[in-house]
């Protein structure tokens, strides 16, 4: 029988270094390829899209969008009012009809007439000009302040003081443009910038330069020039942040005290009161966010990919209508997860705002109750200064735009002092009541 030859070890090595010839130019093509490709990406990256020059004064969003397309292009889309979260989004309506008890607990003050949920940035200006707050009550052009990006300028041109006390009726026809790029953003250099100098004025007397802040600091700064607590000081009516003592409700609770600063006078009570604004940042200072170095613009402006370039989403929103890049970018929790926990949060949180509003009711009427008996101012002195304090806790917690999100345990922590000083004014006003009942009863 005639025996098949075998191959020699010779041809068998030779088989091999062709297939791994082979195998090399495949790998060192596929190599090739992707460099190629990434230097592509850096070259798209590296593009210099100056189309047209942005002056200094440049207002106009859609004139910076030349130069940056991919993010006028989600900055656009603030302009739409149809977003619904269940305690915010961008869908206008009316607050006072949501939770009438607002209307009593702000008696006498311009927000007890009209109040309603924030659209989106873009309609900032328009908003403040068609509110009944400016029409029922003479407001201080300092209200203009974080409303339109024609702010810096009529600074610039009139001086931070006349700017402030001049009435906001005598500007309003001045006010072109509501936010714009200009407000955050350096014209030459893209650079993150303040523009807002109440903000700076506060951070000054806390002992912090903002010159010195990393990009990531202002990465929050930016939005902290307006998402906050605020007054207005003296007959100027200065715009001034309230943190001398810090920024917790408590250290700002004491400042109003020991400069004796009110808003109004309770229509009801006849209590000295306190309209607290919007302490987004306060309230965010105090949560595991900011203890762990996240910003505002990681969860509301969040980086997303266009191409081989990284931007950021300037679709300011809800992270709740953007979990994938607002949430997972960190938690790698299943979406419908990280919403129920939200959901948990916002939920409790407004059981407890519900619970503060029943007892501030209960507080006015017992004060109320204590007057008509004929308590004097004296005697009511200390009831009308805990229906102020527990006011001014549970307005930290209800103007505050995230429903506690922002820091879920300093937000129960604020209403659970609020519902203890209601019911303290309360029962102090029912004492009080008593005293001055009881003695006509005896007769």
């Amino acid at each position: 029988m005639t025996e098949t030859p075998q191959p020699t070890s010779h041809k068998r090595n030779f088989g091999w270094l062709i297939a791994a010839f082979i195998g090399g130019a495949l790998i060192m093509a596929a190599v090739g390829a992707l460099l190629i490709n990434i230097q592509n990406r850096k070259a798209e990256a590296a593009v210099n899209t100056q189309i047209v020059e942005i002056a200094e004064g440049e207002l106009d969003p859609a004139v910076w969008g030349q130069n940056f397309p991919r993010q006028y292009d989600t900055f656009i889309k603030t302009q739409d009012d149809t977003i619904s979260t269940p305690f915010g989004g961008s869908v206008k309506y009316s607050k006072l009809e949501r939770v009438p008890a607002m209307v009593r607990i702000w008696a006498g003050y311009a927000f007890s007439i009209d109040h309603n949920e924030e659209r989106g940035h873009y309609y900032m200006q328009i908003d403040q000009a068609n509110t009944q707050r400016v029409v029922v009550k003479d407001q201080p052009g300092a209200c203009i302040n974080c409303h339109s990006a024609n702010a810096p300028g009529l600074i610039a041109e009139m001086g931070w003081e006349e700017f402030n006390h001049t009435p906001y009726n005598d500007l309003v026809g001045q006010l072109e443009m509501g936010t714009s790029c200009a407000d955050c953003h350096d014209p030459q250099t893209m650079d993150l910038r303040i523009t807002r100098p109440a903000f700076i004025n506060a951070m000054n007397e806390r002992g912090i330069d903002v010159t010195q802040a990393t990009r990531q600091e202002m990465r929050t700064y930016v939005c902290a020039q307006c998402h906050v607590e605020y007054y207005f000081a003296g007959d100027d009516k200065v715009l001034t942040f309230p943190w001398d003592n810090g920024t917790n409700i408590d250290e700002i609770d004491a400042y109003y005290t020991e400069i004796g600063f009110t808003d109004w006078a309770h229509k009801e009570t006849n209590a000295p009161m306190i309209k607290i604004q919007h302490p987004e940042y306060e309230m965010w200072t105090t949560g595991l966010h900011a203890k762990s170095g996240v910003a505002c613009a990681d969860c509301h402006m969040p980086y997303v990919r266009d191409g081989a370039v990284k931007v950021s989403d300037h679709w300011l929103r809800s992270p709740l209508v953007n979990v994938n890049n607002a949430c997972q970018t960190c938690h790698k929790q299943d979406e419908a997860q990280l919403v129920e926990r939200i959901n948990t949060i916002q939920e409790r949180t407004a059981s407890l705002l519900r619970l503060n509003e029943e007892a501030l009711l209960d507080a006015i009427d017992a004060i109320v109750v204590a007057q008509n008996a004929g308590a004097t101012d004296d005697e009511l002195a200390n009831a009308r200064e805990l229906h102020r304090r527990a006011s001014l806790r549970w307005d930290f917690v209800s103007s505050e735009n995230s429903t506690g999100f922002h820091s879920p345990q300093e937000a129960a922590r604020v209403l659970a002092n609020g519902i203890d000083m209601a019911r303290q004014a309360q029962i102090e006003a029912q004492r009080i009541a008593a005293e001055h009942v009881a003695p006509v009863a005896s007769k």
